[in-house]
């Protein structure tokens, strides 16, 4: 794929030196287009080609995604071989390389081989991602995740915060980006609260999405029900139950799949097309842990979601579909110390047995442990863990971190290895149909630029049109300006000039006007954009559509 070399300084965080590199830009098939064009974007948050191979095993036939291989992906951050989420995210969505942390802006520090460096004053600024683009496109979008919505891989595609940790800044960007279906977790990031997550800025964000007409669901049944054109899906306080313990622990939260298929016939109605991002976040989770059983159910879980969205890519023919994992985690392998002198004799079943055991995630089956733990020997069986020794009884009943010690017991059974608790740096498989479909080794960031391609926009001048830095575009224009912080909660941008005073408050897509008439009357009015404000802790960032009505 070939894209303008007339490239700003905002999009050289994601340049590469293509000949320190011997890279080559991504391939997109050719083919004919038509329109309306609809883009289907699903992660896998923190897999590997290993952990797809095991569930691959562990399934016992082909997975959907094995149609659709064409590549593999390279995950790098603009500062480490091996990266945050975050970034990640951030990388897939706006094509922007960038640091530990960071969602939807530019990075701060750039020292991996052969990125190109960026103006200093240019550090956190944000970036426009595809869902935006998208909708300034006219059309539908939606997002969906199986952990928070406002955990940090929807937030990529949604958001724009110096730190993934901002839920309560990422919610209200969110809900002001007016996305048209939202489904996931997250539930007590929309309203004031005690809890850890809860909202500290005293605006109950429940109510704003009633008055812009969503229909807010809380059930599996409630969303498959539902008939509306504006769905907002909170299923839990913060993440949805792992795919195998759904059944025992959330009967009423809906699989990814049937998230997945909702969005889908919802979003399909609009005749300017869509766009829909789909997360399976909970293979990560699964992976930090160690906990093999955890991939293995939401690899397979987010498997059926890539299926749906294929089979509607087939049926439509003018639907690109990528997949992709965004990093590596927990080095797991197939072959463990166990298996060093005996690999090439060891069956398929040697590993997989001891996992077909289990019924339930080891999150799921610790949640039916007493408090007593009189019940741990029936625990264990439910994570697989059958006939324990002496040896392993003692362990558990001692263990000071039951989980740990579990994951252990069970991939040593399955001769499973792992390396680590965090991530990992490897490429990745890449997946994608389509009449644009993406194929070879790319970059993360190539990804954001072939779906912005398929769509019809470019994400430089999108980023140009939709992020203006405030101070220096009112300034420009007469306006005496300043931030206000006297309320840390709600930052505003406060512009003044002859009888007009101009408020822009932070996160929203509002901005407001009150004019002094001259027997000193206020008249005050407020509109609504397509777009949001957003405040990097040094600078308030709108659009030119605001800039527009400020004369």
């Amino acid at each position: 794929m070939k894209y303008s070399k007339k490239w700003s300084s905002l999009f050289l965080a994601s340049a590469i030196t293509l000949s320190s590199l011997s890279m080559t830009q991504p391939a997109v098939q050719a083919a004919e287009v038509k329109k309306p064009t609809n883009v289907i974007m699903l992660v896998m948050d923190g897999s590997s080609n290993n952990a797809i191979t095991l569930s691959r095993w562990y399934k016992g036939e082909t997975l959907a995604m094995d149609e659709i291989l064409t590549g593999a992906m390279r995950t790098y951050s603009a500062e480490s071989a091996i990266t945050d989420s975050a970034p990640a995210a951030t990388a897939l969505a706006t094509g922007h390389k960038s640091n530990d942390k960071y969602v939807g802006v530019l990075p701060s520090v750039i020292n991996s081989p052969g990125l190109e460096q960026i103006a200093q004053e240019d550090g956190f600024k944000p970036v426009a991602n595809v869902l935006e683009g998208a909708k300034q496109q006219g059309k539908s979008t939606g997002l969906i995740s199986t952990s928070e919505i406002q955990h940090a891989t929807p937030a990529g595609f949604s958001a724009h915060v110096n730190n993934r940790s901002q839920y309560g800044d990422i919610a209200e960007q969110q809900v002001y980006q007016n996305i048209d279906v939202v489904l996931g977790g997250g539930l007590e990031s929309l309203s004031p609260g005690t809890t850890k997550n809860a909202r500290k800025d005293g605006e109950n964000l429940v109510n704003v999405l009633q008055e812009k007409n969503y229909e807010i669901v809380k059930t599996r049944d409630e969303l498959l029900n539902s008939q509306s054109a504006k769905i907002w899906g909170s299923f839990a306080p913060s993440a949805l139950a792992y795919d195998l313990d759904r059944a025992k622990t959330r009967a009423s939260e809906p699989t990814l799949a049937e998230m997945t298929n909702k969005a889908i016939d919802t979003l399909k109605k609009d005749e300017d097309g869509f766009f829909l991002f789909v997360e399976g976040s909970k293979v990560d989770w699964a992976a930090h842990a160690n906990d093999t059983i955890g991939m293995i159910s939401d690899i397979l879980s987010f498997d059926d979601a890539v299926k749906e969205a294929i089979d509607f890519a087939k049926e439509d023919g003018n639907t690109m579909v990528i997949a992709v994992t965004d990093h590596g985690n927990s080095g797991i392998t197939m072959g463990n110390a166990n298996t060093t002198s005996t690999y090439s004799s060891i069956p398929v079943s040697a590993y997989i047995d001891p996992l077909k055991k289990a019924t339930m995630t080891i999150e799921g089956a610790l949640s039916q442990l007493k408090e007593d733990k009189s019940n741990l020997i029936e625990v264990a069986a439910i994570y697989g863990l059958d006939n324990l020794t002496e040896d392993e009884l003692s362990t558990l009943n001692t263990a000071k971190d039951l989980s740990s010690e579990m994951v252990k017991m069970l991939a040593n059974r399955a001769n499973i290895g792992f390396t680590t608790g965090g991530h990992t740096g490897e490429d990745v498989f890449l997946y994608s149909f389509g009449p644009s479909k993406v194929t070879g080794l790319v970059e993360n960031t190539d990804l954001a630029h072939a779906m912005a391609q398929f769509m019809d926009f470019d994400l430089a001048k999108l980023t140009d049109n939709l992020y203006k830095p405030a101070t220096k575009e009112l300034t420009a224009k007469g306006f005496t300006t300043k931030i206000d912080l006297t309320d840390k909660e709600n930052p505003k941008f406060i512009a003044k000039k002859d009888d007009m005073t101009v408020t822009i408050p932070v996160n929203k897509n509002i901005v407001i006007y009150d004019q002094i008439s001259a027997n000193g009357e206020v008249t005050s009015k407020t509109q609504t954009f397509d777009t949001i404000n957003v405040y990097n802790g040094s600078e308030f960032y709108i659009s030119q559509k605001v800039l527009n009505t400020l004369k």
